[in-house]
């Protein structure tokens, strides 16, 4: 039994990933957020106790990869919606 199915760690993992996303805002790590804080859930409750550590990054990389779909799906530019910018920087 390794450090990746301790589920404590993913969930420590989701937290700096997600205080990483309020730094450097852009999406991304909040993504890798929930897929951490999912993974540790399984684990938690011992549906992915068991895997190995190739398959539990895969797993980890898929839900990641949906929960990044769903917020872009929820949060992202609307179809057609366009960006309008009013004012350039520069003035």
């Amino acid at each position: 039994m390794g450090w990746f199915n301790e589920w404590w760690i993913w969930m420590v993992a989701a937290l700096v990933l997600a205080i990483v996303e309020v730094l450097i805002p852009g999406w991304v790590f909040l993504g890798f957020a929930v897929g951490a804080f999912f993974m540790g859930a399984m684990i938690w409750l011992g549906v992915g106790a068991g895997l190995s550590l190739a398959w539990s990054l895969v797993l980890f990389a898929v839900l990641s990869l949906v929960a990044y779909i769903l917020l872009r799906q929820m949060f992202g530019i609307r179809r057609g919606q366009v960006k309008i910018w009013d004012r350039d920087i520069n003035d």
